[in-house]
Order: structure tokens, then C-alpha cells, then sequence
């Protein structure tokens, strides 16, 4: 499943199967025009309006928070954390994305995180975070981690956490732009006990 995950850099991602998903759409360069959008909160480098434009069709589906859902257009569904929907047969997830020792990530902001379930596989975006009690329960395939610091967890809180959920592969992301850097994705692939795949911007 790794192989149909592509990082768009920073923290956006693409999923391609039958359905297209798109994960926090930044600075996107593809063509893809999405089935569903997701987006974690709303902090400009992962709620981009202008981008959600360039990709979306008459029937995507858009989940996000409700204080991101204002800005945008189209077929929007608001979740919490802990709330699910399935939009163009896709089962969506959305579990708390906190920060514990730091304040620009609030865990009353109620932003979010997924899991989105494609072709059978449980992929885990944990959305900007850090590692936070509620990931001691998480079932996930596939996991999609931020790894630069300073508004997130480290390369080390990260592996920490993945080593929790134990699942088949791991993504580094958050890192290469505004924070964190080629060094971070190293140092999570070192100490994961998963397979990590370092992926390329797309």
C-alpha cells in the first residue's frame, strides 16, 4: 500500500487507487483532481483554499474541522475526534491530534487526524501532533508521521509512537519545508522498529 501514497512535500499528501485522496493539499503540483479531500486543521501550510480549488471536481467530498470548514466550497462534512463517515466508499476516521507540551496545536481546537481505509489497508495521518495517549489503541497498516519538531513530534516522539501501533510500514512527513529536515526522516527510520519509507516529493 506504501506504493500508492505519495508525498507532495511538507504534509501533503496524495493517495492514488480507485478513488483519489488527497490529505492537507499544499503547494500542489499533480493533476489528479480528488474523489475526497481531507483536511486536518486549519493552519495555512495545511488548509489551502486556493489548492483545494485546483483539484477538486463537481462531486469531491471535503472532510475537515469546523473551524476550517468556512473557508472553503463544495461538498464539506465537518468531524470531531472520534467521528467517521464513509463519502465515495471510502471509510473515514477522525481520531485527536494534540499537542502535549506545547501550545500552537491545542487539544480543545478538537483538529484532527484519519484514518482512511483503501483497498482493505488502514492508513493513519496523524495530522500535527504529538505523541499522544489515544495512539496506545490505534489499529493502522500504514502510517503517516510528522517528524520535524517544533510544532510536532520529533524524529524520536514519532518512532516512539509507531513503535507503539506497530504497523506494516511508516512515512515520515513535516519535514523539508518550514521545519524539519532529510536528517529527521533519517533519524525515524533508524529508530523505528517498522519499515520506513523515505518518500521523494511528487
Amino acid at each position: 500500500m506504501a506504493d500508492k501514497i505519495f508525498w507532495l512535500g511538507h504534509s501533503s499528501i496524495l493517495i492514488r487507487s480507485d478513488k483519489t485522496v488527497y490529505i492537507d493539499p499544499w503547494k500542489v503540483r499533480t493533476k489528479d483532481k480528488a474523489d475526497l479531500i481531507l483536511i486536518s486543521h486549519s493552519h495555512g501550510d495545511h488548509l489551502s483554499p486556493g489548492d483545494v480549488k485546483q483539484i477538486r471536481k463537481d462531486d469531491t467530498v471535503i472532510v475537515t474541522t469546523a473551524d476550517a470548514a468556512p473557508r472553503l466550497s463544495g461538498d464539506i462534512r465537518v468531524l470531531k475526534p472520534g467521528e467517521n463517515l464513509t463519502a465515495h466508499g471510502i471509510p473515514v476516521e477522525a481520531l485527536p491530534a494534540y499537542n502535549t507540551n506545547k501550545a500552537f496545536h491545542p487539544r480543545a481546537n478538537d483538529w484532527i487526524g484519519f484514518i482512511v481505509t483503501v483497498e482493505g489497508k488502514r492508513i493513519y495521518y496523524a495530522g500535527d501532533t504529538d505523541c499522544i495517549p489515544e495512539m496506545e489503541t490505534i489499529r493502522a497498516d500504514v502510517v503517516i508521521f510528522p517528524v520535524g519538531g517544533t510544532y510536532t513530534m520529533t524524529a524520536a516522539e514519532a518512532a516512539k509512537a509507531v513503535n507503539i501501533i506497530k504497523p506494516e510500514a511508516a512515512i515520515p512527513i513535516h519535514w523539508g519545508d518550514i521545519v524539519g529536515s532529510a536528517a529527521d526522516a533519517r533519524t525515524f527510520q533508524e529508530l523505528c522498529k517498522v519499515p520506513v519509507v523515505i518518500k521523494k516529493p511528487l
